[in-house]
């Protein structure tokens, strides 16, 4: 039996549309010379940071903690070996805000809130609903992977026949970083963020039975 000829083809395909939110991460961290006051600190700063999001309109469920951490600062000093200097408490915050244009403001208002302990790790644009967007990449990677099939057939003396097997996979677009220096600029005046647009990409790998021209094939 002659076994079945097949063509695989791979399929990218790009859709832009501006997003409608926005997600920040922020960072309290805070230096005390006992353990516990760094630990209380840090979470006296971090809720009153949550306090200023929420008076900004960002709701309990966009708010989430993702990180907390308490260390102790060594340093190495000669014939005393490690000595503890201080210690670091330090948690992470990710609020959502729909519509960006909004983000400003809560974030000036975080900062206010964190003052010197606050740090701005970085915000990612997005869509609270991306299935919109999400089809028309993939419907554009397969276009590009039908035609692209299509003339490799034709090269090949044959044409596309049934479709035996697909994989697709989607990517967004990378987080925006906010460098080092905004924040201060943040606690007078908001930066502001242009929304722009978000790139959602797609492809696809396809496989076709590769039919003759005489066949029946489907």
């Amino acid at each position: 039996m002659t076994p079945a000829r097949t063509i695989t083809v791979t399929g990218e395909g790009t859709a832009e549309a501006v997003p409608d939110l926005l997600t920040f991460t922020l960072a309290v961290e805070v230096r005390r010379d006992a353990a516990e006051a760094a630990y209380c600190d840090a979470g006296a700063i971090a809720s009153a940071v949550r306090e200023a999001l929420r008076g900004r309109g960002v709701a309990g469920l966009d708010l989430r903690t993702s990180g907390l951490n308490l260390r102790a600062e060594l340093v190495w000093a000669e014939n005393q070996g490690q000595k503890v200097t201080g210690y670091v408490a330090s948690t992470t915050l990710v609020a959502r805000v729909s519509p960006p244009s909004a983000a400003p403001a809560a974030i000036s208002a975080a900062v206010a809130a964190g003052g010197d302990s606050l740090r701005i790790n970085g915000i990612e644009q997005g869509f609270t609903d991306s299935s919109a967007v999400a089809a028309r990449a993939q419907e554009a990677a397969w276009r590009e992977a039908e035609a692209n099939a299509a003339r490799f057939a034709a090269l090949a003396g044959g044409r596309l026949g049934q479709v035996l097997s697909i994989d697709q996979r989607l990517e967004h677009g990378s987080p925006v970083p906010m460098m080092g220096g905004m924040k201060r600029a943040a606690a007078s005046e908001s930066v502001p963020i242009e929304a722009g647009s978000v790139a959602v990409t797609a492809s696809v790998v396809v496989q076709w039975e590769l039919d003759s021209p005489g066949s029946n094939g489907g």
